[in-house]
């Protein structure tokens, strides 16, 4: 058995478990939540840790090359689920999923260590919270697209009950009708692609090694018509634009964060969001190249669009948690960006963003989420002088703000940088106008955030930080990655070489073998 069944799976048979429970143990809920995604977060740090794109040539050399090892993969599981539709159980990892899975399962443990604030219904809330881990543990790994988007669903769903239900603020009701409406929305879209993209293909199967194969593999041998390719590029870009938060489909996000639990919040920021950029790069971009090429120039625009327009609507904000959601909507614009410049480099630093972005906001949202906690409020007006009541949660929290503008030290600088030597070489004028908006709109919001939260007149309560390791832990397991993937960014981008290269459109109208690292 793989390893990432095991990963995926102890959520979900967790939350099944849980079911069982009587409602009154509440301590059960809230200890076997926490240990289910522990023990999937020990397995990821694991498969990150052991993950070797040089195990590939080894393991090739000892069995011979399989559809797998060619395309890159290794701790696979394969499992026949339903063969007339061509729908199997197939998980895998590369140099793509692996600092993702590693982060899905720091920011769900983290979550669940941090949904002390739940009091009522703690088993329904502790059930879906799971629900979401090992629906988007599930996403990342599947290499099968009907299982990819059932996982994602299986995560999504959750979102609207845990913010109608559970939820902040008088806007509630309304920020999760309108997150229904846009993601449902969404979801269709990005389905309505896939089905178009496996009917195009027409090999009767949703597995993306055999589509891979069939259309760029040595032996390929179907090439999708040109136009087909830009419609089906077209609704998936969209689809998954408007569950990432793409300009101008994002309004749902900043009310849906601000409204919604502290834990939910980390997991759909954090997590949830990254899935449509996952299934860019890793279905759309390299099976429909000429569709990618046709869209990419209107995807760069947008990108700055959201970097820009987010980042001053961002600033213009007096609650800190529609500061945050409009500030982690204007940072998928530099993943965009990587994503549009259909280049190694570019790409390499989408994917570090993802990563670090998926660190950060689930510590800015689970931060936050303790001072409402302890103050009552998310106003910014009446949050100043925190820093001397919450020594340790106010220095996260500055170090937090200064990852999101892009301070050199954390790993939203390596990705960033990255990003913008990608976008250069095909976006000169757009890639100024991100770098202006990341050195001014992005400084100037999170300095004076720091500045109106933290300092100013002390405030008169005190012992309200978090104290002892148990509380504390959460939030450090958020911070130290952000460090070390900035210190050492080459954790993740050496697995990412391989994969990088082979997602860049062919130069020629040619197939291209998935195994060789091309240089340019």
């Amino acid at each position: 058995m793989s390893p990432l069944t095991l990963i995926l799976a102890l959520p979900l048979l967790t939350a099944l478990a849980l079911v069982f429970v009587p409602r009154r143990h509440v301590t059960v809920f809230r200890r076997a939540a926490q240990a289910a995604t522990l023990i999937s977060l020990v397995l990821a740090a694991w498969v990150f840790r052991q993950f070797d794109p040089d195990l590939i040539l080894l393991k090739v050399m000892d069995h011979g090359p399989s559809l797998e090892l060619t395309q890159g993969y290794l701790f696979t599981q394969w499992a026949s689920w339903m063969p007339s539709l061509g729908i199997h159980y197939h998980v895998g990892v590369d140099g793509l999923n692996a600092g993702l899975l590693l982060m899905t399962a720091l920011v769900s443990f983290s979550a669940t260590c941090c949904a002390r604030e739940i009091t009522t219904r703690e088993k329904e809330f502790y059930i879906l919270l799971l629900l979401m881990a090992g629906g988007m543990l599930g996403a990342f790994a599947s290499l099968d697209l009907f299982c990819m988007y059932l996982f994602h669903e299986l995560a999504l769903v959750p979102t609207f009950i845990m913010v109608g239900v559970w939820g902040h603020g008088t806007q509630k009701d309304y920020a999760a009708f309108k997150m229904t409406l846009y993601l449902a929305l969404g979801s269709l879209l990005a389905l309505a692609g896939i089905l178009l993209l496996h009917h195009q293909v027409g090999i009767g199967s949703f597995d993306l090694l055999e589509l891979t194969d069939t259309t760029r593999g040595i032996n390929a041998s179907v090439a999708l018509e040109a136009g087909g390719q830009k419609v089906a590029f077209g609704l998936l870009l969209f689809g998954l634009g408007i569950l990432v938060g793409l300009w101008p489909f994002h309004t749902w996000a900043p009310l849906g964060y601000a409204a919604a639990p502290t834990a939910t919040a980390m997991m759909h920021a954090g997590v949830i969001k990254k899935f449509g950029l996952f299934v860019l790069l890793r279905v759309a971009v390299p099976l429909l190249p000429a569709g990618a090429q046709y869209w990419m120039p209107i995807l760069a625009v947008l990108a700055l669009a959201n970097i820009l327009h987010c980042g001053l609507v961002a600033l213009r904000q007096r609650d800190f948690n529609l500061l945050l959601g409009n500030a982690s909507v204007a940072h998928m614009g530099f993943i965009f960006l990587g994503i549009a410049s259909l280049n190694a480099i570019g790409f390499t630093g989408a994917v570090l963003v993802m990563v670090a972005h998926g660190l950060l906001s689930a510590l800015a949202f689970g931060l936050s989420g303790w001072i409402r906690q302890q103050t009552g409020t998310t106003d910014m007006d009446r949050l100043a002088g925190l820093l001397p009541a919450l020594p340790f949660v106010g220095t996260l929290l500055a170090m937090a703000l200064f990852a999101a503008c892009g301070l050199p030290g954390f790993a939203n600088f390596a990705g960033e940088i990255t990003v913008f030597f990608g976008a250069w070489k095909e976006f000169p004028v757009l890639t100024l106008l991100a770098v202006w908006g990341a050195l001014v709109i992005g400084a100037v919001l999170m300095l004076r955030a720091i500045r109106q939260i933290l300092h100013g007149p002390p405030s008169k309560k005190t012992n309200l930080d978090a104290n002892g390791l148990r509380r504390r832990a959460p939030y450090l397991l958020l911070l130290l990655p952000l460090l070390l993937f900035g210190l050492k960014p080459k954790l993740i981008t050496d697995n990412l070489q391989p994969v990088v290269y082979r997602l860049e459109p062919p130069l020629e109208d040619k197939p291209i073998d998935l195994h060789t690292r091309r240089a340019r």
